[in-house]
């Protein structure tokens, strides 16, 4: 049985997010607002299928898929560009391949207790994640 990712996720920490957004073209002003943001992630986790929601007071970004099924996605709310993404189960963890203009491009996500830690990479940049679960 693969991990629960279901649940409300609060941000706590966000490391190198902004070396993130300047690596996908993302402009001076809307970085430096995003870097203050506190993100939540809603996730609905039936079995391999996931409904997913980051939630901020300035963005909100939404992506549903099916682990195993590549599928193309638009990156609205993030940098817009279309890519072909594939979710993987790599043990208890979910790792996401982004095929596009931007080389070396996913995430990887998974739990540890009460917390979902998540690695965004792009090109030769990490950036590094976590959240804590709402009661």
């Amino acid at each position: 049985m693969p991990a629960d990712f279901n649940g409300q996720w609060v941000m706590v920490t966000n490391e190198n997010f902004e070396d993130i957004m300047k690596a996908i073209d993302i402009d001076f002003a809307t970085r430096k607002i995003a870097c203050h943001l506190t993100q939540t992630k809603v996730i609905v986790q039936n079995g391999d299928k996931f409904e997913t929601k980051t939630l901020s007071t300035f963005r909100n970004y939404e992506v549903n898929f099916t682990v195993g099924e590549e599928f193309e996605e638009v990156t609205k709310g993030l940098d817009n560009r279309t890519v072909q993404t594939l979710v993987t189960w790599d043990g208890d963890k979910l790792v996401a391949v982004q095929k596009g203009e931007k080389a070396n491009r996913g995430w990887m996500q998974w739990i540890e207790g009460d917390l979902l830690h998540l690695e965004i990479h792009v090109e030769d940049k990490v950036c590094k994640q976590v959240f804590k679960k709402k009661p």
